[in-house]
């Protein structure tokens, strides 16, 4: 699984537990509906860290929180 592979799969998870939708999260984080359906669709594979800032504070959680999954421990490197 690449990286934008486990950052949606994240964001679908965080929605989860909070038990709200990705328009929510649009609404929380300062995000266009547009923006959300982009990256989750996959229009906009390589959000930047500005929008997954957003995100996370719109989550009330910190970017260490967001990465810290075993998904991501274990990406394998992207360049060979």
């Amino acid at each position: 699984m690449g990286v934008y592979s486990v950052v949606v799969k994240r964001i679908y998870e965080l929605c989860a537990e909070r038990n709200i939708t990705p328009n929510a999260l649009s609404y929380m984080s300062g995000i266009s509906q547009s923006t959300i359906k982009s990256i989750l669709g996959g229009e906009s594979k390589n959000p930047g860290i500005v929008t997954l800032k957003k995100i996370c504070d719109g989550l009330d959680i910190s970017l260490i929180d967001f990465f810290d999954t075993e998904e991501f421990r274990h990406l394998e490197q992207e360049i060979k």
